[in-house]
């Protein structure tokens, strides 16, 4: 969707000023935010795009205005209230109000190293061969969703060359919406600074995005 997150190319916000020597987490809160947020992502309520979705979506005032694991703490919350894993009332005065909700799973402190080790690979077997080859030249569709999408505004409507060939991945569109994983093949593309931004910018500055095939045409 084109929400608050989707700031790549936009202006006016300001210069990005990379925090010097910045820790892992601000505080004793951040780093339960992201260990309560991975440990309710394990029970399998929800999927990694629709934890994406919960917090792209959420109104572009809120979003622009908190910080990264504020951005995640509202995501969760969203998520455990359309789950009716947790209440209104339950959020507001950090109390449990009834029996506990069952979940499909539960990751248990012994074994938080060991699947987080493992991760969640993505890549996925398709039948159908790859549509585009290295040296191809695309276009990235001009799509516009209300729902998630990994196509970036700033690229849409913009030439690139296919890079390579990167498998076949779980279509994070579709696996957003509950959909199921649609595999689909997935490329590395080369922008051009100047295609993306105009004549500004060298003609030697290129970015490199992983589009999944839905998101090109050919050129």
């Amino acid at each position: 969707m084109n929400g608050a997150a989707d700031l790549g190319g936009m202006m006016g916000f300001g210069p990005v000023m990379p925090e010097s020597g910045e820790p892992v987490f601000h505080g004793d809160w951040e780093r339960r935010v992201f260990a309560v947020t991975l440990a309710m992502g394990f029970t399998g309520s929800w999927n990694i795009d629709q934890s994406r979705f919960a917090r792209e979506s959420l109104p572009p005032a809120q979003y622009l205005s908190s910080s990264y694991y504020q951005i995640w703490l509202a995501g969760l919350e969203k998520l455990l209230l359309e789950r009716g894993l947790v209440t209104a009332a339950e959020l507001e005065n950090g109390k449990a109000g009834s029996a506990s909700a069952e979940v499909k799973r539960v990751l248990n402190a012994g074994d938080v190293g060991a699947v987080l080790a493992a991760g969640g690979p993505a890549e996925r077997r398709r039948s159908e061969p790859a549509r585009y080859s290295a040296g191809d030249r695309v276009v990235a569709r001009n799509i516009h969703p209300q729902t998630h999408t990994r196509l970036p505004r700033y690229l849409r409507g913009h030439a690139g060359v296919i890079h390579a060939i990167r498998g076949a991945h779980v279509f994070p569109d579709s696996n957003a919406q509950g959909l199921g994983e649609d595999p689909q093949w997935l490329y590395s593309v080369a922008f051009s600074a100047r295609e993306l931004w105009g004549t500004g910018y060298p003609d030697t500055d290129r970015i490199f995005a992983d589009c999944w095939e839905p998101y090109l045409e050919r050129a």
